[in-house]
């Protein structure tokens, strides 16, 4: 069993230890630099995944580069298509980047191929 307080190996300690254990396989490799799990009576598990990702992060590429701040969610695609009913619906995630409150009024003016929405200012 491995200690589970110990942190697996990141950056050019992960490259550098590699270095080191090439005569091993990778499975191996990955147990050496700490990247294991235990389970309460069972035995330790390789993490081969995290350690592969930890390679990858490790020779400077960044795998995740247009996360979401939280991970939750859908980035805006400014796109948006006509539903069977005919409406055109614009997330809230458009009305959260505009500062938009519920209420909110807005001119539609048709254009040839083209909608604009033209803010109406709300009245005194």
């Amino acid at each position: 069993m491995a200690n589970s307080m110990t942190t697996p190996l990141t950056g050019k300690a992960l490259l550098q230890k590699i270095k080191e254990l090439s005569h091993l396989s990778k499975r191996e490799q990955a147990r050496q630099c700490g990247y294991l799990s235990s389970a309460k009576g069972a035995d330790d598990r390789v993490k081969l995944t995290g350690f592969y990702k930890a390679i990858v992060e490790a020779k400077g590429y960044n795998l995740d580069p247009d996360q979401p701040k939280d991970g939750r969610g859908r980035e805006p695609t400014y796109r948006v298509s006509v539903h069977k009913n005919g409406q055109i619906v614009i997330g809230a995630a458009y009305t959260r980047a505009m500062n938009l409150s519920e209420g909110d009024e807005f001119e539609i003016k048709l254009g040839y191929k083209h909608i604009h929405l033209k803010q109406v200012e709300p009245q005194k």
